[in-house]
């Protein structure tokens, strides 16, 4: 056989054992419900073998065609894939405290962050000197509240890490009067919050930057990779050259770079410090297959949302809700709920009979970050009592909410919640 045709070999023995998804359905004779199954299928697959087969694997034209197909479908000037969404987070907060930058973040500059977030929201900020000022989140939405961010405002804030909490989008509105009377920088963490809009607008595209996660559970997944958005050109450049090693190579006009310094070969030229952050074309072709997929994905997301709101109304006394923003679009990365204080049983009685009959949990993000015991080796201010952070710490959980939870599946989740309430005389 020719290279040719043992290609269409391979391409169709693919299809024929992944088909359109490699993730398991759900079996009402074996239930299990896991927090994540894969979004991907043989096209995926295959255009990762084809990607290896071709021994083109480093960032280069599907990881080009990647980035151009997700900016225009979110209308973001630019957009720039790395490795991870931390990587994403990094980058950001790296490019902004860049000295090639006029305005930039510098050490011991204050950096507003949610206290319910995860790590890589706030290490890039001290790694980069950077102090973060922890506040508390609104206990219906799960997001940080602008009044929060208003008190803890002091003359060394000069930057806000946002983060759109499971997919539910801040109060952009009054964040971004805040954003502006004050002349902060902002940062908007969309990792967990990919198909989420706030108004007519995509989130991530109200701050100077915004980052995007493809990890494995993730909306859609690169099986690990990130993206950074931002309107301004000269930003999104520096995040070029900084996401690999510093050089131009990958940069929109490297030729540009080439005539200033002629002294040096144009393709080992480096104008700044970096990192290696860049994707894989394996990374790069599974996002531009995944991204069509995502309206769908996001769709089933919200209407198990909204079945489970309903359902388990005859509940509500014994739980909270996140709810979703007035004026936003919820993506729904979870279903994350809390246990009310007063309910007569424990988170942990209700995860651990959840797990019991299948239906994997999880806590929400990673609680309180300003608890983890890494927290005290570094500088960072508190703001209150963090006490609506710490309830969802201590009280709250997931169960999964996917493109594979379908109706038998979402039907079996709330069984099970209403056989424990019934055990307990509760329903």
């Amino acid at each position: 056989m020719n290279k040719p045709d043992i290609l269409s070999s391979i391409k169709q023995l693919i299809e024929n054992y992944a088909g359109e998804s490699l993730a398991q359905r759900f079996d009402p004779a074996n239930p299990r419900v896991l927090l994540h199954e894969p979004t991907f299928g043989s096209q995926e697959v295959w255009e990762a073998v084809d990607s290896l087969l071709s021994t083109q694997v480093t960032m280069g034209a599907k990881v080009k065609r990647f980035e151009n197909e997700f900016a225009e479908h979110f209308k973001f000037p630019n957009a720039s894939m790395v490795n991870s969404g931390s990587s994403a987070n990094l980058l950001a907060v790296s490019a902004l405290s860049n000295p090639a930058r006029d305005l930039r973040l510098q050490p011991g500059d204050e950096v507003i962050v949610p206290a319910l977030s995860w790590s890589t929201t706030i290490w890039p900020l001290i790694q980069h000197g950077l102090v973060p000022v922890i506040v508390d989140i609104d206990p219906v939405t799960f997001n940080v509240e602008p009044e929060q961010i208003e008190r803890a405002v002091s003359d060394k804030t000069k930057g806000i890490m946002l983060v759109h909490v499971y997919g539910n989008p801040c109060k952009m509105d009054d964040v971004m009067e805040i954003v502006n009377r004050r002349s902060i920088l902002l940062i908007e963490d969309c990792c967990e919050a990919l198909g989420a809009s706030y108004g007519d607008k995509s989130v991530g595209s109200f701050g100077v930057v915004g980052t995007f996660s493809f990890y494995f559970s993730h909306h859609i997944t690169t099986l690990e990779g990130g993206m950074c958005v931002t309107e301004d050109d000269e930003l999104a450049e520096l995040m070029r050259v900084l996401r690999a090693h510093g050089w131009v190579r990958e940069t929109n006009h490297p030729e540009s770079y080439a005539k200033e310094y002629p002294g040096f070969h144009p393709r080992f030229l480096f104008v700044n410090t970096g990192y290696n952050l860049r994707a894989t074309e394996l990374q790069g072709g599974f996002g531009y297959v995944q991204l069509p997929k995502l309206r769908t994905f996001v769709e089933t997301r919200t209407d198990n949302a909204a079945y489970w709101r309903r359902e388990l109304g005859e509940l509500d006394q014994f739980f909270d809700y996140q709810m979703e923003t007035p004026g936003g679009r919820h993506s729904w990365f979870g279903f994350p709920m809390a246990v009310k204080e007063q309910a007569p049983f424990k988170v942990g009685d209700l995860c651990d009979f959840l797990n019991a009959r299948g239906v994997e949990t999880r806590p929400i993000v990673a609680g309180n970050i300003a608890t983890q015991p890494a927290m005290r080796y570094y500088e960072h201010r508190v703001v209150g009592d963090l006490a609506h952070t710490n309830n969802v710490m201590r009280n709250g959980f997931t169960f999964g909410n996917h493109q594979d939870v379908d109706g038998p599946a979402r039907e079996y989740i709330t069984g099970v919640i209403k056989e424990f309430a019934a055990e307990r005389g509760l329903l």
